[in-house]
């Protein structure tokens, strides 16, 4: 079983037993989250919207800080430059059930 899951403003195709990074996520480790479905995927049956009734279970297991991305600006012949970087903040989740 198959489903698309909204968190955040994103998309994502999750099955059950399934661990993924979504932007970081109110709530401690070992919370349980209902996740909102787009659409649901059942042996080649295709539901989709509130058509579906289905709900996606999530659980929290920690919550972790992605790799350093650099921003850098310089103009030639002036001597400016700027370097900046920053690192974004994910919460690991992983889907307990598709019901």
């Amino acid at each position: 079983m198959l489903a698309v899951i909204k968190v955040a403003g994103q998309q994502f195709k999750v099955e059950k037993d399934q661990t993924l990074f979504v932007p970081r996520l109110e709530g401690n480790a070992g919370d349980k989250l209902d996740l909102e479905v787009l659409l649901v995927d059942a042996g080649g049956k295709l539901t989709v919207g509130t058509e579906a009734n289905a709900k996606v279970t999530a659980e929290i297991l920690d919550h972790v800080k992605g790799e350093t991305v650099i921003a850098y600006k310089q103009k030639r012949r002036k001597g400016f430059h700027k370097k900046k970087g920053h690192r974004t903040a994910y919460t690991k989740i992983k889907v307990t059930a598709i019901a």
